[in-house]
């Protein structure tokens, strides 16, 4: 099954819908089931001795799933979150941050997944999170 979404379409979308974080995160690959987006870290997403807050991390894998069921799906806006579970398993490196999104099941109604985090250049994850989405009826 290929993404029914381009990396075009994909940022076409998000600037029309989602302007408010278009400049935040930034789609890099779209394959079939996966998607690798970046999130451009700044000074609002550090905590207090300048690591990376659990909070921004949460968005970035939050957004990095979204983005890989929208290409499977297609842009249906409506699709939300319905559960996320996140382990945080080491300090991230200053910088951007980059998401690996799979899709280990996709049904009519419920797309289930993963997201790995990772510091830009570095090959150990900083973060796991495990999701669930809700697809809106046709």
């Amino acid at each position: 099954m290929q993404p029914k979404m381009t990396l075009i379409e994909m940022h076409s979308f998000f600037e029309q819908v989602f302007p408010q974080v278009k400049d935040k995160f930034e789609v890099l690959d779209l394959q079939p089931m996966a998607a690798t987006v970046r999130m451009h870290v700044d000074e609002a997403d550090l905590r207090p001795g300048g690591t990376i807050s659990g909070p921004a991390m949460f968005a970035l894998a939050d957004v990095a799933f979204y983005i890989a069921t929208l290409a499977m799906i297609g842009p249906k806006a409506l699709t939300v979150t319905t559960s996320c579970n996140i382990n945080f398993m080491r300090k991230p490196e200053p910088g951007d941050l980059l998401a690996k999104a799979r899709i280990l099941k996709l049904g009519r109604s419920l797309s289930v997944g993963d997201v790995e985090l990772f510091s830009d250049g570095s090959d150990k994850p900083v973060a796991h999170a495990s999701l669930t989405y809700s697809i809106p009826p046709k």
